[in-house]
Parts: C-alpha cells; structure tokens; sequence
C-alpha cells in the first residue's frame, strides 16, 4: 500500500522587525498618580478596529476656540518621549486633537501628569505599537498631520534596519493623511536626516514644500514654530550638534 506523504509543515513565521525596546524604566511616584487618576480618561485601549473619533474626544476641545471645533485637526505623534514637546504644542493648539502612541510607562505618566498640570483636554494616548495603531485604527484619509521627533537611530549599522522611518510605514501614513496634510520629522542624527528625506522623496504621495520655500536647506525645512526647543535638543545644540526638521505635505 502507498504511503500518503506527511503534510509539509508551515514555514515559521518570521518575526516582524521593531523600531523600539520596551525598557523598564522607573515610574515616578507622580507618574504612577497620574496613570492611575487620569489614565481612564486620556488613555485610549488598542483595538484592532477604526477608532471612534467623536467618542474618543468627547469634550476634548475648549469652548471658544478660533478653530471649527465641529471638526477638528488630528495629528498623530509617534514616541512622545516624556511628553515635553507633546504637551507645549497641544496647548498651543487647543483646537487639534493628538493622539499620541507611547509604549513606555514612565513617558505615558510623564505627559498623563502634564496634562493634568496643564489642563490640557486635547489629548489621548494609545500605550501601543503605532505600527498596528496605524494598521487597524486609522481609516485611509484621517489624519492633517504626522508627528516623529527625534526617532532612535539606531546608529550601529547592523541596527539601521530597526530605524522606524523606512518605506513602509512612510506610505501606510501617506495613505492615512488627507490631501493638504503633513508629516513632520525631526532628528538630531544628520546621517538618520538624510535617510528620512530621501525615503519622503520617494514616496509619490507627498511632496516637500521647502524646496520652493526655502531652496538654500536642501530639502529641509525651517523649525515650525510650534516645536519647542526641548532641554535636551538645547543641550545638543550647545555641543555643536545639529538639528534638522523634515516636512512634506500630502498631494
């Protein structure tokens, strides 16, 4: 009698590459406080379906904003750190929305405790991978701006692979813009800025805007007055460390 042959196995699966490591760091005892007291409200759950904006937000925005608080911009930002910069632009800009993503705990409750101390409403953060974020919660069309400041660059070059800022995830989040709006990218590492413009440039969807406005930085851009200088980003600048912010905006 013939043997029926074994059924091949399925090959492994590969293990997605990710541009983070979760650390354990030390959460502050103000950190923890504000997890816990303010964390049902601002934090957002990952869920693998669209993210209802409108509840999302419920009573998000003050009352008497210049902007149409009916509908409101959405800008995501991907790795807050601490939340410094998070914090100052959204009270800034009281008429946007942010979702913020964040996989360590000690930033989660450093911008939980911002936004208590500063009253800020328009906020909410997602302690998830923006990776699968992006994937399942953001419908194509969503977003007037993208945030990424100072992304780890994964300096060592047998790292570079694990560097956020690659094709992939460029057109997942072209695609997630509405036409007119921005991504905006900010890094201290020249060689990690040159690689993010070149794979902006790459992408059919956007297009860089400082190349008529400013033609004398080569692509780059002026810093938006929105973004705050941070302590650190004020540190390296005094060390003669450079800075460069990329922004193009969706055609």
């Amino acid at each position: 009698m013939t043997q029926e042959p074994l059924p091949a196995s399925a090959p492994p699966e590969r293990r997605a590459i990710r541009s983070f490591v979760k650390r354990t760091g030390r959460t502050t005892a103000g950190q923890t406080k504000a997890l816990s007291e303010l964390g049902p409200r601002f934090l957002l759950p990952y869920q693998p379906s669209t993210l209802d904006f409108v509840a999302a937000y419920a009573d998000g925005t003050r009352a008497g904003d210049q902007n149409d608080i009916r509908h409101p911009l959405l800008v995501l930002e991907i790795g807050f750190g601490m939340g410094e910069a998070t914090a100052h632009i959204a009270a800034q800009l009281p008429g946007t929305h942010f979702l913020c993503c964040e996989v360590h705990d000690p930033g989660v409750g450093a911008l939980l405790k911002r936004i208590g101390g500063q009253g800020l409403q328009n906020i909410r953060i997602c302690a998830h991978d923006a990776v699968e974020v992006i994937d399942h919660m953001l419908p194509e069309q969503c977003l007037d701006g993208v945030h990424i400041f100072f992304p780890d660059p994964w300096h060592k070059a047998r790292h570079n692979k694990r560097r956020l800022i690659q094709s992939p995830l460029i057109a997942k989040l072209a695609a997630r813009l509405k036409v007119g709006g921005y991504i905006h990218c900010a890094t201290d590492w020249q060689e990690y800025a040159e690689q993010i413009l070149q794979v902006l440039t790459d992408e059919p969807l956007l297009k860089n805007t400082a190349l008529a406005s400013h033609p004398e930085l080569q692509g780059y851009a002026p810093k938006p007055h929105y973004r705050p200088l941070t302590k650190f980003e004020n540190r390296g600048i005094k060390l003669g460390h450079g800075v460069w912010d990329i922004v193009f905006e969706r055609v």
